[in-house]
């Protein structure tokens, strides 16, 4: 396919969905960096190995897989052209992805009750690495969180039809994206030792 054919609108839609994909796989590098660290730091011998993940981390785990299932639905009513519908998915959408950091941050507050914290004296380079992560991920989701808002308030304008949803696709690909992302890091704290 020659990439220079279609119409304006055609080409300016693959350099959108382009450019979202080169930051996805950059965002990829960063998280796979950060868990080979992990990996690598873990044979140190202050490193704790019996630590269980904080159940709040399982619910946002679920929220989060919720979340993408009602942003697939979002765009299922936009294309049949149920606005309703889509309104009421899309702010499913944004209170689940709430729900999810709150709930993240409720983990943070019952590891730092076990007696652990990012810093300090009561902190050890197991749970910098969780909190770093962790807060990395939720940054992006914040990021998300915005996308969604933007993509409501332009849903509420009327800029997207069955026809022309580039700004909600862009923003769901990045939502599923984040969702995964979290899906894969939870999994990899759960289970890697």
């Amino acid at each position: 396919m020659d990439l220079t054919q279609g119409t304006f609108e055609e080409k300016n839609s693959r350099a959108k969905k382009m450019m979202l994909w080169f930051g996805i796989v950059s965002l990829i590098m960063s998280f796979a960096g950060w868990t080979s660290a992990f990996v690598v730091s873990s044979s140190r011998e202050d490193w704790l190995k019996d630590f269980q993940l904080p159940n709040a981390f399982i619910i946002s785990t679920v929220l989060v897989l919720i979340s993408s299932v009602t942003f697939i639905l979002a765009k299922k009513a936009l294309e049949k052209n149920n606005r309703q519908l889509t309104t009421i998915w899309l702010f499913a959408t944004l209170a689940l992805g709430i729900g999810f950091i709150a709930n993240q941050f409720l983990g943070f507050q019952q590891i730092i009750d076990l007696g652990y914290n990012f810093t300090g004296p009561t902190s050890n380079i197991t749970m910098s690495y969780i909190y770093l992560i962790a807060m990395m991920h939720i940054a992006h989701v914040v990021v998300g969180l915005v996308c969604l808002l933007v993509v409501i308030y332009n849903h509420f304008k009327q800029k997207y039809t069955a026809d022309k949803m580039l700004g909600l696709e862009l923003a769901a690909t990045f939502w599923h994206f984040i969702d995964i992302l979290w899906v894969y890091l939870f999994l990899f704290l759960y289970f890697v030792r």
